[in-house]
């Protein structure tokens, strides 16, 4: 099957397997770096992100209120469920967490 019958709207060509391997090597060294990283580090990452997601959904024009409340949420599962196993941004996340529903609620209005 090539890339044209799985995907009938891509111009792109089948990857050889040069460039497979290619890119096996880069997705395990990107494995191997993130396995150095503390878990906490990349949790509060991905928190952070959350945190940043509400914000353009509450910034939109419109604002998308519920694409918004579903990033508050999963933040406040991470800051609420995790806690101090944040490590030290804990409290900065809760924070975060605590400034965004501020700002859903002025906005929600």
């Amino acid at each position: 099957m090539t890339t044209a019958d799985s995907h009938p709207f891509s111009t792109e060509p089948e990857p050889d397997e040069s460039e497979l391997e290619e890119s096996m090597e880069a997705l395990a060294e990107a494995r191997r770096r993130l396995a150095e990283v503390p878990a906490e580090v990349v949790v509060v990452n991905h928190a952070m992100g959350l945190y940043e997601l509400a914000a353009i959904h509450l910034t939109a024009t419109p604002p998308d209120l519920g694409a918004a409340a579903l990033s508050i949420d999963a933040l406040a599962c991470l800051v609420d469920g995790l806690g101090d196993r944040l490590g030290p941004d804990a409290a900065v996340l809760g924070d975060a967490l605590s400034n965004i529903r501020l700002a859903f609620v002025q906005i929600k209005g």
